[in-house]
């Protein structure tokens, strides 16, 4: 079995005095396979033919992200996916033998992954061939016809997960989260409530709290919605009470005074303005941040807008989540400038040296 693409003749040989070797496997050059296999021993089957014709097990293709529409929205599959890789396979209760499912739609994915453009503007589903040429004939057909033209860069962490490493960074959606941990851990030395008063981790992320599976318009607002959700509205009140009045008064008439209660980004700029800083740059861009998701929150919801499919979605959302990751952060390192913070020493070290993936 072919594993990976052939080093250049030129590095073969130049291993082979190096290493002294003493056992080699050799394979056919794809230039010999494409003169003696026959091809019609593979019709309909395209991933089975680019073996036979000497591809590597491990290489890949790239698809459009609409390939996975069809599983992800059948209630038959088993579908699973997170920021590098997924599996999608037929539910054991709609199995052949219960007479449920047609058997050219029982079907296994074992993995797949994610592949980039250069640029980082274009994401598509990776699958190595030796997985592809398990589909069933249909499902090989359905496949191709999503194959993508162009060079595509398969997810590094996805490529060293999957030949055995374990020295993979951490997802900025995972690292957003233990953000949100660290920050009410450092409100507890405060002698505070809970800064946040829902937090999340990597095994119990928000559904939707990752990259776009498809750049629409109305996953690109969906997520909006949940990225303020975790922000704005999960800021708890609380942690102000006693240091600043919650409300603003509005006189109705002579005998009426109607109370207002404060947005959670207007306290947390009015405490955060009773703290002198150095440079106020970094927050005051956390604030705008914070602020912008907020309004970009609000547009959708006086205007009816047409869904549309875009790549750019998935170009403004990476943005948008390395600026939202960027303010949060900014929080977590003001509150560990607070006097009784000071020497905390439970952020993990992939935190603290922000070494994490940003696609």
């Amino acid at each position: 079995i072919k594993a990976l693409e052939s080093d250049p003749i030129g590095v073969q040989l130049d291993k082979m005095e190096k290493l002294k070797l003493e056992d080699a496997c050799l394979y056919p050059s794809k230039r010999y396979l494409k003169k003696t296999v026959k091809l019609n021993k593979y019709t309909g089957k395209p991933y089975n033919l680019m073996l036979a014709l000497g591809e590597p097990q491990l290489g890949f293709r790239a698809f459009d992200l609409s390939v996975l529409e069809d599983y992800k929205n059948d209630p038959r599959y088993h579908f699973d996916t997170d920021d590098i890789h997924g599996d999608m396979s037929i539910k054991s209760k709609y199995t052949e033998k219960k007479g449920k499912v047609y058997k050219r739609d029982a079907v296994f994915l074992q993995t797949f992954g994610f592949a980039y453009n250069k640029t980082l503007t274009k994401r598509a589903v990776a699958v190595y061939i030796c997985y592809l040429a398990d589909l069933t004939l249909e499902h090989q057909q359905l496949w191709k016809n999503k194959m993508l033209k162009g060079k595509y860069f398969i997810h590094p962490d996805y490529h060293r997960a999957t030949m055995g490493s374990w020295d993979l960074k951490e997802s900025i959606f995972n690292a957003f989260l233990e953000e949100l941990h660290q920050i009410n851990e450092m409100a507890k030395l405060m002698d505070k409530p809970p800064f946040f008063r829902e937090e999340y981790a990597r095994d119990m992320k928000p559904k939707g709290f990752g990259f776009l599976l498809r750049p629409t318009l109305k996953e690109y607002q969906e997520f909006i919605q949940l990225l303020d959700k975790l922000i704005s509205q999960n800021i708890n009140k609380a942690f102000f009470k006693g240091d600043l009045i919650l409300y603003t008064e509005k006189i109705i008439s002579a005998s009426i005074v109607e109370r207002i209660q404060k947005g959670t980004i207007i306290l947390l700029e009015e405490w955060l303005n009773r703290v002198r800083f150095l440079d106020p740059k970094p927050k005051n861009e956390m604030i705008e941040t914070f602020k912008k998701i907020r309004r970009l929150r609000q547009s959708p919801a006086h205007a009816i807008q047409e869904d549309e499919f875009n790549q750019k979605y998935l170009k403004e959302q990476r943005k948008l989540v390395i600026d939202a990751y960027g303010a949060i952060r900014t929080l977590r390192l003001i509150f560990a400038n607070h006097p009784k913070v000071k020497g905390y020493s439970g952020v993990p070290e992939w935190l603290y040296k922000a070494e994490i993936r940003t696609y």
